[in-house]
């Protein structure tokens, strides 16, 4: 293999398999001389590849972790396997899954081949996700299309579905996706009605980058640097002003550790409380606020699968009293 550049992303491919490779077999691979595989080193250390080499004569070369995160070389079947679990979980807001996996999609799909890209829709499309919730579903190259925009500073044009069913045209400067853990949310400022505003991208239809370039504008917020921090912030505070907030206080009858570990992280963390089990086993309790629906509430701590009880709000005891009977009379009909 005579082509310098060519040999060089085969051989950093071969190096980023999980083993070591004798410096004759990687000669033979690149059918070269071991000569030309020792300057092939060099030049990969020289653009920054940590690869570590052991003498003797079981030795060989190896690429190791280093200081920054290299640029990968993926074959075909690990970028198709890659593309797939990044869209399944951000097209379904997966609770961890965030703005950084799908801005990782974006650049991936961005240099996928078009065989590649026909395997991973055909591969998504024959398969049915079980979500948690009621998080809803989300065309991943919608998110992919938005996160471009907002990385590249393009102005979006795009059909918005409100709550109500109605169909507005809407063009925007992309700023942020945030995400809940059910659903992801655009945080752009948009030009036809001259302010901030969040969508909800489950209801965003037909986007489309313009070309048009913008510098993006400061949110309004006191004391804020930009970036995703604040565009959670700002987020929070917008839906905070939709919607009643629901001050909980739920008592759990089960570890603190067993109780956080099956919560969103959007609920809050749940406190020890030592001995406040009826026999005297260790319970905690959880008291934040939440701008999520009763329903929504209601349902999450009902899967950590323990026994609590709702010290408040009272609209939320009222709801679980109402739902416990139903469930009542649902489990007596199927009895019958």
């Amino acid at each position: 293999m005579t082509d310098t550049p060519a040999r060089l992303l085969k051989l950093l491919s071969l190096l980023q398999t999980p083993r070591e490779w004798p410096g004759g077999e990687l000669a033979e691979r690149l059918d070269v001389s071991p000569r030309t595989v020792r300057r092939d080193i060099d030049r990969l250390r020289e653009l920054g590849y940590p690869v570590e080499a052991s003498r003797g004569s079981l030795g060989g070369y190896r690429l190791v972790a280093g200081a920054a995160m290299p640029p990968l070389v993926l074959d075909d079947e690990e970028a198709v396997a890659i593309a797939v679990g990044l869209r399944a979980g951000a097209g379904h807001a997966i609770e961890g899954v965030d703005e950084a996996s799908v801005r990782a999609l974006a650049k991936l799909e961005q240099v996928l081949p078009s065989r590649l890209r026909h395997r991973v829709s055909a591969l998504q499309n024959a398969t049915v996700p079980l979500t948690r919730g009621d998080g809803a579903t989300i065309d991943p190259q919608t998110l992919t299309t938005l996160a471009s925009a907002a990385t590249g500073q393009e102005a979006l044009r795009f059909s918005y579905r409100s709550g109500d069913g109605t169909e507005t045209k809407r063009q925007v400067e992309p700023y942020r996706l945030v995400s809940t853990g059910r659903r992801w949310y655009l945080v752009a400022y948009d030009l036809l009605r001259a302010d901030w505003r969040t969508f909800r991208v489950d209801r965003v239809s037909e986007p489309f980058a313009t070309g048009a370039r913008f510098t993006p504008r400061p949110l309004p917020m006191e004391g804020g640097e930009g970036g995703a921090g604040d565009a959670a912030r700002y987020f929070a505070r917008s839906m905070a002003g939709r919607q009643p907030e629901l001050r909980l206080d739920v008592r759990f009858r089960a570890p603190a550790e067993f109780v956080a570990a099956r919560l969103p992280p959007t609920l809050g963390v749940p406190e020890p409380e030592p001995g406040s089990g009826p026999a005297g086993e260790d319970g905690c309790r959880l008291r934040s606020s939440s701008t999520d629906s009763l329903e929504w509430v209601a349902l999450r701590l009902a899967l950590v699968d323990c026994e609590f009880a709702v010290q408040g709000p009272p609209q939320l005891v009222a709801y679980l009293e109402s739902l416990g009977a139903r469930l009542t009379r649902a489990a007596s009909h199927g009895k019958g």
